[in-house]
């Protein structure tokens, strides 16, 4: 039986320590890339591959995500006596209403994989979506978001699917590497994986392919994750469970995606995801190229 990618999970309840001050009061998520905020650029992912329902796994300190994604009557109503049609157009677009949000706490840091089994009653007996915010992916308009990609190899293997890139050596610790069955793999393909290991030093990298902040993952992870024992950092490790469906013979694949990434958990990330996509904006594009242009002939 085929099934469809309805569910979508986003764990936001990180504290965002690597943004300090800037996140004492505002949600990692909610910091703007150019005129959205983080968490809307997922969502936006999210429902433009199918997805009718946004779990957020959240905190107590997270209102303004759930605020964000709800009516503002008072904002609407004053942009509608305004004649302030486009801006009032944006507002309403945030989310369709056909989009549904629910929300569930996280009650304590204790990693990305018990963010993931925190949904597990939401999300149910169906395969389901993961979408990190931190890790902002561009994909041109004329080609389908990551997710979608991730949907038709999916459509085809009906098992779980991580997006993965090839990352420097030096970099294999900072992700979570996967052990695929052929050592090659170019973009826009998937293999079956053989094996994933968190973080592992750089002489004991099964590959250079790292998982990035995109998943489709069977019902059956919940079921791992349930009986994992914390792992690296002392917490429950997503990477963990997804080890153990390899183990017990689930079908795991790692697809190469088309697209590029911009890890907005660092600053440096931001940074550069700031400038990449206002430099696409059309309403940036223009003034944003000549400030830079002059900056760097300044500069030299």
């Amino acid at each position: 039986m085929a099934f469809k990618i309805r569910k979508a999970v986003l764990p936001v309840a990180g504290l965002g320590t690597r943004f300090l001050p800037a996140t004492k009061s505002t949600p990692k998520e909610m910091l703007p890339v150019v005129d959205k905020p983080l968490i809307q650029y997922a969502v936006e992912e999210a429902v433009a591959a199918g997805v009718e329902e946004i779990i957020f796994v959240t905190s107590s300190s997270k209102h303004s995500i759930e605020n964000h994604f709800d009516h503002n009557f008072e904002l609407e109503s004053k942009l509608a006596q305004k004649g302030k049609k486009e801006m009032l157009e944006l507002v309403h677009n945030i989310k369709p209403d056909s989009v549904s949000c629910v929300y569930v706490r996280q009650p304590a840091p204790l990693g990305l994989g018990h963010a993931v089994l925190c949904a597990k009653q939401l999300v149910g007996n169906e395969p389901f979506a993961v979408l990190l915010a931190d890790d902002l992916i561009y994909t041109s308009s004329d080609q389908p978001n990551c997710l979608q990609q991730m949907i038709k190899v999916f459509d085809k293997t009906q098992g779980n699917v991580l997006a993965v890139e090839e990352v420097p050596l030096s970099d294999v610790s900072k992700y979570g590497i996967v052990k695929l069955s052929n050592a090659q793999l170019a973009k826009g393909e998937y293999q079956e994986m053989r094996g994933i290991i968190e973080k592992p030093q750089p002489k004991d990298a099964p590959s250079r392919f790292a998982s990035i902040g995109r998943y489709i993952l069977l019902p059956d992870v919940m079921d791992y994750l349930t009986t994992l024992a914390p792992g690296v950092s002392g917490e429950v490790q997503l990477v963990d469970g997804i080890a153990k469906s390899i183990n017990e013979h689930q079908n795991v694949y790692g697809y190469y995606f088309d697209g590029k990434k911009y890890d907005c958990g660092s600053k440096l990330g931001y940074l550069k995801a700031t400038v990449g996509f206002g430099l696409r904006h059309p309403e940036t594009s223009a003034d944003f190229k000549q400030f830079l242009n002059d900056l760097v002939n300044h500069a030299s």
